[in-house]
C-alpha cells in the first residue's frame, strides 16, 4: 500500500510543482525576460521559486495520490476483497495515515525553517532583477524605450556590421519640457569597458535644443531661443549599467515572509505593545489638547475652577458681541478641523501598526493551515477514491482539480477577509479547513460504512421516498 502510494505521490508532486512553477513564472515574466542575466542567476531564480510553491503543491499531490491509490484498489476489487476478509478501511489506511501525518509535520518544519530563508533569497533576486537595466536590443522601424529618459528610432540596422542608419534620438532625461532631438545619418553603439555606460557614435547629423532651458521661467513666450548644431561626428554618453547587482538581503529581514514562527510571535508581541503605547499616547494628547485649558488669542485662559462649578457655554456665548460671536465660531470651526486632522492622522498611524500585526498573524497561521491541509486532503482523497472506484489519471485528476479549486477559492477569500480586517485573522486563515474538514469526515464515514454515495439507484430510491413523504403530508393537511 505504502509503496504504491509513494510512487504516485512523487509523480503527482512533480507535476503539481511544475504547474505551479509555470504559473509563478508567468506572473514574474516581466522581471526576468530581456534582462540578459547569466544561466546561474536563472537557475537560482527557478530553484527559489520552486521552493516557494512546495507548500501549495504538497496538499494537492496528497489529494491526487490518495485518490488514485484507493481508486485503483477499488477498480481492481482489491479493496472489496480486503473488506471481505474482515479488514476495515481504517486498518487499510493506517500506514498511509502515519506517513501523511509525518509528511504534515515535515511540511510545517519546511514552512517554518526552510521557506523563510528561501523567500528572502527569492525576493532579493526579484528586486535585483527589477533594478537591472534590460538587455540592449534596438529594433528597426520602431521607437526603442528601453533606456530611461531616451527614445531611439532606427530605420535600418545592419546585423552583420552593427551599423545603424537614419537614427533619431529624443532626450527627455531632464524632463519633457527640456527635451532635445538629435538626428544622424548613421551611428554605432558601444559599451564602455566598465559596462556602466552606453556610447553612441553618431555620424553626419544635427541636434536641436532650447537655449538656457533650465533658466527659462516663462514657458508661454512665443519666441524661445534654441540651438541647432551640425556635426560630422558626435559621441553621446548615456548612463546604462548592464551589470547585475544584488541588493542587500538585510532590507527584507523585517518582512513577515522571512520569519519563522518564534520570530513572528516575538514581532507580533512587540508591535502590539507599541500599538497599545501609541494608542494611550494619542488619548493623552487629545486630552491635553482639549479646548478648555488652551490660551485664547486675547490671552484669557478658560479653565474649570477647583470647585468644578458647572460652566454653561451657551450663557457665556450670549454675553459676547456680534464680532466676538463670529470670531468664536470661526475659531471653533478651525479647532474642530484641527482635531479631526489629528484624529485622522492618529488613525492612520495606528492602522499601520495593525496592518503590520495582521500580516505577521496571517503568516503565522499559514504555517499551520498548510500543514493541516495535507491531512484534510488525505481524508478526502482516500475515502473518495474508495467510493468512486476509478483509477488512472482521468477521473481522479478531474475530481482533484475541482476540489483544489474550491479549496483555493475559499482559502483566498478567507485570506482577503483577514488581510482587510473584515474578519479576525484566525477565522479567515482557517476558513478553508472549517469547510473541508466536515467533508472529509463525511466521506470517510461513507466509505467505512460502504454507503452508496454515488449510486444513482440509491439516490432515485431516496428521492421517491421523499416524494411519497411529501405527498402524504399534503394529503393529511388537506383532510384536516
Amino acid at each position: 500500500m505504502l509503496k504504491n502510494f509513494l510512487g504516485l505521490f512523487f509523480m503527482t508532486f512533480a507535476i503539481c510543482c511544475f504547474i505551479l512553477l509555470m504559473q509563478l513564472l508567468w506572473m514574474r515574466i516581466n522581471d526576468i525576460v530581456g534582462k540578459g542575466v547569466g544561466l546561474s542567476v536563472m537557475l537560482e531564480f527557478f530553484f527559489y521559486a520552486l521552493l516557494g510553491v512546495v507548500p501549495m503543491a504538497l496538499p494537492l499531490a496528497i489529494l491526487l495520490a490518495s485518490l488514485m491509490t484507493f481508486g485503483n484498489l477499488g477498480e481492481k476489487f482489491e479493496l472489496t476483497a480486503m473488506k471481505a476478509a474482515g479488514v476495515s478501511l481504517f486498518r487499510i489506511m493506517a500506514p498511509l495515515m502515519v506517513f501523511v501525518t509525518m509528511l504534515s509535520a515535515g511540511a510545517f518544519l519546511f514552512s517554518n525553517y526552510v521557506l523563510p530563508k528561501s523567500q528572502i533569497k527569492f525576493w532579493t533576486l526579484v528586486f535585483s532583477l527589477r533594478q537591472k537595466s534590460p538587455e540592449l536590443d534596438i529594433p528597426q522601424g520602431e521607437f526603442y524605450s528601453g533606456i530611461d529618459g531616451y527614445n531611439i528610432y532606427v530605420k535600418h540596422k545592419n546585423t552583420r556590421t552593427g551599423l545603424l542608419t537614419d537614427v533619431m534620438i529624443y532626450d527627455y532625461s531632464s524632463g519633457f519640457q527640456d527635451a532635445s532631438v538629435t538626428v544622424a545619418d548613421s551611428a554605432r553603439v558601444f559599451f564602455t569597458d566598465d559596462q556602466k555606460y552606453l556610447l553612441l557614435d553618431l555620424y553626419s547629423g544635427e541636434s536641436f535644443e532650447n537655449l538656457n532651458r533650465k533658466e527659462q521661467q516663462n514657458f508661454n513666450q512665443r519666441n524661445v531661443p534654441y540651438r541647432r548644431e551640425s556635426f560630422a561626428r558626435k559621441r553621446v554618453l548615456i548612463d546604462f549599467n548592464t551589470e547585475f547587482v544584488r541588493i542587500d538581503e538585510s532590507a527584507l529581514q523585517d518582512q513577515h515572509v522571512s520569519k519563522n514562527a518564534g520570530e513572528l510571535v516575538h514581532s507580533i508581541d512587540s508591535m502590539q505593545h507599541l500599538a497599545r503605547v501609541r494608542s494611550r499616547e494619542q488619548g493623552d494628547e487629545l486630552v491635553r489638547e482639549r479646548y478648555f485649558g488652551r490660551e485664547t488669542k486675547k490671552g484669557a485662559v478658560l479653565t474649570y475652577d477647583n470647585r468644578r462649578e458647572e460652566l454653561n457655554p451657551d450663557t457665556l456665548f450670549e454675553h459676547f458681541s456680534l464680532s466676538e460671536k463670529q470670531h468664536s465660531l470661526d475659531y471653533a470651526l478651525k479647532e474642530a478641523k484641527r482635531y479631526k486632522d489629528m484624529i485622522d492622522y492618529n488613525s492612520i498611524m495606528l492602522d499601520d501598526h495593525q496592518r503590520y500585526i495582521r500580516k505577521h498573524l496571517i503568516e503565522l497561521h499559514r504555517k499551520f493551515t498548510l500543514a493541516f491541509a495535507c491531512l484534510i486532503f488525505f481524508f478526502i482523497g482516500a475515502p473518495l477514491g474508495a467510493i468512486i472506484r476509478k483509477g488512472g489519471l482521468g477521473a481522479p485528476i478531474v475530481i482533484s482539480v475541482i476540489l483544489f479549486i474550491i479549496y483555493y477559492i475559499i482559502d483566498n477569500a478567507g485570506y482577503k477577509m483577514a488581510r482587510e480586517a473584515l474578519w479576525p485573522v484566525w477565522q479567515g486563515m482557517w476558513l478553508s479547513s472549517f469547510v473541508l474538514l466536515p467533508i472529509g469526515i463525511f466521506l470517510t464515514y461513507k466509505a467505512a460504512t460502504d454507503s452508496g454515495l454515488f449510486n444513482t439507484e440509491v439516490w432515485v430510491r431516496e428521492a421517491e421516498r421523499l416524494k411519497t413523504f411529501i405527498a402524504k403530508k399534503i394529503k393529511l393537511h388537506k383532510n384536516v
